[in-house]
């Protein structure tokens, strides 16, 4: 297994000029499998500053991407011209390749169906929406649904995220071959530090979409801890409070700081996830939950929601898990990080994200499958 491979990342989601932090995750799949093989990206995008249609191309390292902007339209036969075109400009491009990487199934995944009928390329999928899950209570309409199982079902893997997401997406009919493979988690940006700010300080990252991420109510936890807590910092990390502010204003908070901070890089965030005492994730739903690994990888204690991928391994002293909503129970456990703080082995806890999630092994995963593609094929 030591071919050097061209694979072909088909991307429902990628970041972009029009959406710089949509898919961030699966842009770090393609930089981990870059590591063994050439990776070209392509993702299109439709966008209201593009009167015609334009193709940009960048390369960092390994991974060479392209990005078709085409022009806005809310007519969908329009859109659909518009983006086959796109994909067929970007494909001369590419040139030839040895497999295709569907990123997210729907709709791109039809272009690899498009690509198995004509040249006979394999494809894997790799999945993450959320969209998928009961506890979303999304309606999936009848025409994706129908050509997402022809999607599923011609893959040669489906690799969702998580068991969760496997076992959610199969009792939706879509029927395939899977085998799950977690996403990235960058064990050499997110490392531990003897850093931590001298205030308790709690920190949560996010889009901040409340239907998914619950801020409104840990906004009133954040007010009931201000019975127990003299002081403390409450960090919102991912958009700004103006949705919120209503809220914050009827809370009346007296002594808590609450602060909102916009998108920050990686770097950022890693500083911010160092410093804290506690990061804490009261989802909803979730299909993995990079944000709360790369906490624990910082060496800081990690309160989660029974959601996502904390949920499906082996429980550890510097993570806790509570149910969906429960306010009580997220109050009780922050106060017990205050009171009596968990003794941390941080390096422990590095090793403990390092070891199943660095991107050696999700690429070597990754590797795996894709030989074992073209194994079929031959």
């Amino acid at each position: 297994m030591t071919k050097k491979l061209h694979i072909l990342f088909l991307c429902s989601w990628f970041p972009s000029k029009e959406f710089p932090t949509n898919g961030d995750f699966i842009q770090r799949h393609a930089k981990a499998i870059s590591l063994l093989h050439k990776v070209s990206v392509l993702h299109i995008v439709s966008s209201k500053q593009n009167a015609k249609t334009t193709i940009e191309k960048s390369v960092e390292n390994n991974v060479t991407t392209y990005i078709g902007y085409i022009k806005h339209t809310k007519n969908p036969i329009l859109k659909t011209i518009r983006f086959y075109k796109a994909y067929v400009q970007i494909l001369k491009l590419i040139g030839n390749y040895d497999l295709m990487h569907v990123n997210t199934l729907y709709p791109f995944g039809l272009f690899a169906l498009h690509q198995k009928i004509i040249k006979r390329k394999q494809y894997i999928i790799s999945e993450h929406w959320t969209g998928y899950l009961k506890s979303r209570k999304y309606s999936i309409p009848f025409y994706q649904k129908m050509c997402s199982k022809l999607i599923v079902k011609k893959a040669t893997f489906v690799c969702p995220v998580s068991n969760e997401l496997k076992k959610e997406m199969q009792d939706l009919g879509l029927k395939g071959n899977y085998i799950p493979v977690g996403n990235v988690i960058d064990t050499a940006l997110f490392i531990p530090s003897n850093k931590k700010n001298k205030e308790f300080t709690i920190v949560h990252v996010s889009g901040l979409n409340n239907a998914q991420k619950n801020i409104s109510d840990m906004l009133q936890v954040a007010k009931l801890l201000e019975n127990s807590i003299p002081s403390f910092t409450w960090k919102f990390i991912g958009g700004g409070s103006e949705k919120y502010q209503k809220t914050i204003d009827q809370l009346e908070f007296k002594t808590a700081k609450i602060e909102f901070h916009n998108h920050v890089s990686q770097k950022e965030l890693a500083k911010h996830l160092q410093k804290a005492t506690v990061c804490v994730s009261f989802s909803n739903y979730e299909t993995f939950g990079i944000v709360s690994l790369e906490a624990i990888a910082c060496g800081t204690y990690t309160i989660t929601t029974n959601t996502g991928i904390l949920n499906e391994l082996e429980l550890q002293d510097f993570f806790s898990i509570i149910p969906v909503k429960d306010k009580n129970a997220l109050t009780k456990e922050i106060m017990a990080q205050y009171n009596n703080p968990t003794k941390l082995e941080v390096e422990k806890m590095h090793l403990f994200v390092k070891d199943l999630f660095n991107q050696d092994n999700i690429a070597e995963a990754f590797s795996k499958l894709y030989f074992k593609s073209l194994n079929r094929n031959s």
